[in-house]
């Protein structure tokens, strides 16, 4: 692994990171986050246009940059320093990944490219909390975190010569503002059950949900004999029996989680280098509490979480576009805990003012907590990491 950043590679965080400066301070996130959307137009307009973030990592041929996870996990990187609520997470790393691998020829060409340009929004519906486990990270995706066939989830049925679908999400990423909702349904009964994709673009009832973090925007999406799109070459009437779903599902899982763990490490960065900067100016018994040892450790201490967690981010997105091995979920655990202990740390260390919920710190806690609800707890990211390795059920540990 060469660790060394390309030209290319910095000139995107560069550009990113002065943009969000001008337009994405803590005011502007509050602000944006109490939007109908609960992000800014203007700035995912800018993300879009001028960057071209949301086709960071699509080929050039359905009008992308034609990058790489790595580049989308650097530019993640600075939108966690800034909390940038936007649709990039929902459209580009969960929803545009799935359409590229599963979608026909027609179906690429007629989405990817509004997606690239910025145009088009999506969201990636799943039923009930199964969001982590349908991507892989804290259990083996075998398809009943959509419903298993019987009651509850979201189910699928023909009629009329095409589908039509059924049922609940309760948690999906703005699912509220996504023009195009990819949706996992599972089809074929009781008897022969298995979870196909399929796109819904009007018709579905859609409910913004109160959250614990208001930058991750969620939503209740209600399914109620909606009119579908098969997702994938069977949309024309041919076979999808040879498709792996799952399998091609937890690979977008590991590559999100290279994503959010990245993120996340901008997060942590970003309130470390706030505490930094206020315990030089906070003074107590006649001198700045940044020169008291006990802060100089604890500071010193988080300072090697945080490079930690950044080295496992890095890794963990090289290794998705080497194809060397599946190490998205351990990154993540890292990086949420690196977030969540610094975003503590930078409370107790503000004193007072860092208890009151106006406080910035506070916007990076509820980001950790809200995060490990949606993609984790931690322990159980590890905890899978190390069952799918073998390290303590004996054999030898497996690459994946």
């Amino acid at each position: 692994m060469d660790a060394t950043f390309t030209a290319e590679q910095d000139e995107i965080r560069r550009t990113l990171r002065e943009l969000l400066l001008k337009r994405c301070g803590p005011e502007e996130v509050r602000a944006a986050v109490r939007t109908a959307d609960g992000w800014d137009p203007g700035l995912w307009e800018a993300l879009a246009q001028q960057l071209g973030l949301p086709g960071l990592a699509l080929p050039e041929q359905y009008g992308g940059v034609g990058c790489t996870t790595t580049e989308l996990a650097l530019a993640a990187e600075e939108l966690g320093r800034a909390l940038a609520p936007s649709p990039l997470l929902a459209t580009a790393v969960l929803s545009a990944p799935l359409v590229r691998a599963l979608g026909s020829a027609g179906q690429r060409a007629a989405l990817l490219p509004r997606i690239a340009s910025g145009e088009l929004t999506a969201a990636l519906v799943v039923p009930g909390a199964g969001l982590t486990t349908a991507l892989g990270l804290t259990g083996g995706n075998r398809g009943d975190w959509a419903g298993g066939g019987r009651a509850g989830g979201v189910q699928a049925r023909r009629a009329d010569g095409g589908w039509r679908l059924y049922g609940q999400a309760d948690q999906v990423l703005d699912g509220h503002s996504a023009e195009l909702l990819v949706v996992a349904a599972h089809t074929g009964g009781f008897a022969r059950s298995r979870t196909l994709f399929f796109l819904v673009r009007d018709g579905a009832t859609r409910v913004r949900q109160t959250s614990l973090d208001e930058t991750r925007s969620q939503s209740r999406i209600q399914l109620r004999d909606v009119e579908a799109e098969l997702l994938g070459d069977g949309a024309g009437g041919g076979d999808m029996d040879g498709v792996d779903v799952g399998g091609v599902l937890a690979a977008v899982g590991d590559s999100a989680a290279a994503v959010l763990a990245a993120e996340a490490v901008g997060g942590a960065d970003r309130v470390l280098e706030r505490t930094v900067e206020y315990v030089k100016q906070r003074e107590q018994f006649g001198r700045a509490i940044g020169s008291f040892q006990a802060v100089q450790h604890r500071l010193a201490d988080l300072y090697v979480q945080v490079q930690g967690a950044r080295s496992a981010a890095y890794y963990a997105a090289w290794a998705t576009v080497e194809g060397t091995e599946r190490v998205g979920g351990l990154a993540l655990a890292q990086a949420l805990e690196a977030l969540r202990i610094c975003a503590s740390e930078a409370i107790q260390l503000h004193g007072g003012i860092g208890f009151t919920w106006e406080h910035e710190a506070h916007l990076y806690f509820k980001r950790a907590a809200g995060d490990e609800l949606l993609f984790g707890p931690v322990h159980r990211l590890r905890a899978y990491a190390a069952e799918e390795a073998r390290l303590f059920g004996g054999g030898e540990a497996v690459v994946r």
